[in-house]
């Protein structure tokens, strides 16, 4: 199986985790706009069904049948069923079919959502700061941060017996490069998380799919 593009490099000697096909959501309108959703419903836009779709061919001929086998575990908010949908109808596999696991919801921006970063920025200077200066345990107003994250999702993945294929948000996918891939918090927190393709974790990495 050829690896794609890396992320974090396989790091030998990583405890032994099954291998995740992650796949974050297609793009919404508020992700267009630059919006923090975090916890808000938005639903996907034709970009990001478009996205959504174009990772089912690429993900069957990585996979082959066993692509139609293995368990998927989706986000409860509607643009990760929607991606997961779409996604499972490109490969040729009925909509649903998979479990829903309310820890994976987005990361909480709490009162932060619906504003951009610029607008943060302009309302709230200080806070912008503290949360430049350490993005990882920052917690916005009536929110949650990239730790509270991580210790909220990390028990879905712990219990995995097997190769899955997740679908989920952004927020998650660092979470994991930081558990998984051993990536430092910080730069987690920046790294590009893409939509439209899938996101490999497997031997103490992470590269992202052909």
């Amino acid at each position: 199986m050829k690896a794609g593009t890396p992320l974090a490099p396989a790091r030998p000697g990583a405890p032994a985790r099954p291998k995740l096909y992650f796949i974050r959501h297609g793009e919404t309108d508020w992700n267009r706009e630059g919006r923090l959703q975090g916890s808000k419903d938005i639903p996907l836009n034709d970009l990001g069904r478009q996205q959504a779709a174009q990772v089912g061919q690429p993900l069957r001929d990585l996979l082959g049948p066993r692509v139609e086998k293995l368990p998927w575990i989706v986000s409860p908010m509607i643009r990760a069923r929607e991606t997961a949908d779409i996604l499972r109808h490109a490969i040729g596999m009925p909509k649903g079919g998979y479990r829903i696991d309310p820890r994976l919801e987005e990361i909480n921006f709490g009162s932060w959502e619906g504003l951009t970063w610029r607008d943060v920025s302009q309302h709230f200077p200080d806070r912008a700061r503290a949360r430049a200066r350490n993005k990882w345990g920052f917690v916005p107003p009536d929110g949650e941060s990239y730790a509270m994250l991580l210790d909220r999702v990390w028990p879905v993945f712990d219990d995995l017996t097997g190769e899955t294929i997740v679908v989920a948000h952004g927020g998650i996918a660092r979470t994991l490069l930081v558990r998984l891939a051993g990536m430092k918090e910080n730069e987690a927190t920046i790294v590009d998380i893409w939509q439209g393709r899938a996101l490999v974790f497997e031997a103490g990495g992470a590269y992202w799919m052909p």
